[in-house]
């Protein structure tokens, strides 16, 4: 995954739970990123009108859809992240060699298919779906015991 894509997902998910304006350097604090970093990242996620922004005392950034209906695979297919890809291809042009000639092809053709199939996974997670999800876990965490041994 790409580091922008995680901003961006952290960023909506910040912005469904609390249903409040963020401004840019409360998110970055929250992401633990730069400001310039997530003002770089919502503005793509507001071209494409998955958030609002406004100015003022009271502005920031707010969702413009509805959190149940933002999937990860949207916000991936938005940013142009690629969940599987090579960055190397071994073997070569050698016709001798069916090895050499077959490999980068090979490979290119399982990380498509790796890729499609995360994209399918990625239809079905949600914004609201895993600020549900991190809401249920933190109940469970604040009543388990702390052990200070």
């Amino acid at each position: 995954m790409q580091s922008d894509f995680c901003v961006a997902v952290h960023a909506l998910v910040c912005l469904a739970h609390t249903n409040e304006a963020w401004s840019s350097s409360k998110l970055a604090e929250n992401i633990r990123t730069s400001s310039s970093r997530v003002r770089k990242v919502m503005a793509s996620l507001t071209g494409a009108g998955l958030v609002t922004s406004r100015e003022g005392v009271d502005g920031g950034y707010l969702l413009a859809k509805d959190s149940r209906s933002i999937t990860l695979r949207e916000v991936a297919e938005l940013l142009g992240v690629q969940c599987v890809s090579l960055s190397w291809e071994s073997g070569g042009t050698d016709p001798n060699c069916v090895i050499s000639r077959g490999m980068g092809p090979k490979m290119r053709s399982i990380a498509q298919e790796l890729d499609a199939k995360c994209k399918q996974f990625l239809q079905t997670v949600t914004i609201q779906s895993i600020d549900e999800e991190l809401e249920s876990s933190g109940e469970r965490d604040a009543k388990q015991p702390v052990d200070h041994q």
